[in-house]
């Protein structure tokens, strides 16, 4: 057999060859699971990381606080716009009143925040983050807070502004896809 050519039958299935497209999200998909950098000039790809470790720098934070994602999501809507009804913070979560019910239970019992009479409207409640919890995730989330700070601080006003102009219309596309 040897010098012999053999060609390949017709009724032998073969894989298609790999569309350069393909490879690429082959490329990029190996990359976001394993970390990897990013190809030189692939800015999708640092964005696609850039969401998966928020994603983890999130679970972490939750898991250091002892609540859930969806507790974390209420205690940071709390933290930072201040008091809320449930009817409000369900809003603001996509979420039903009855699930809100449920997280405010999860960190009403782990101290998290606290359940007061609405102050003009005895029938409401407002829901106020615990003191303690706030000052306990702003020590966890500062160091990376100040690094964002860091980092736009040594950039030229011209990185600045293309920077900026960027992530407007990346979130504009996010706002897009979530309607």
């Amino acid at each position: 057999m040897v010098g012999m050519t053999v060609k390949p039958s017709d009724d032998v299935p073969r894989e298609p060859a790999a569309s350069p497209a393909r490879a690429d999200r082959r490329d990029r998909e190996l990359a976001r699971r394993d970390g990897r950098a990013p190809q030189d000039g692939d800015i999708r790809g640092r964005v696609q990381q850039l969401g998966v470790r928020q994603q983890r720098f999130e679970r972490r934070l939750a898991a250091e606080l002892g609540v859930d994602v969806a507790g974390l999501e209420a205690m940071d809507h709390l933290i930072s716009t201040g008091p809320s009804t449930p009817t409000e913070l369900a809003r603001r979560l996509e979420i039903s009143t009855a699930a809100t019910t449920l997280v405010l239970n999860r960190l009403e019992a782990a101290g998290h925040i606290r359940r007061d009479r609405h102050p003009s409207d005895g029938r409401k409640l407002v829901v106020t983050a615990a003191a303690r919890s706030a000052d306990q995730a702003y020590e966890r989330v500062l160091p990376m807070i100040e690094g964002v700070e860091a980092l736009v601080a040594e950039m030229t006003p011209q990185e600045r502004a293309t920077v900026q102009t960027f992530l407007d219309r990346l979130v504009a596309i996010y706002d897009d896809a979530t309607g």
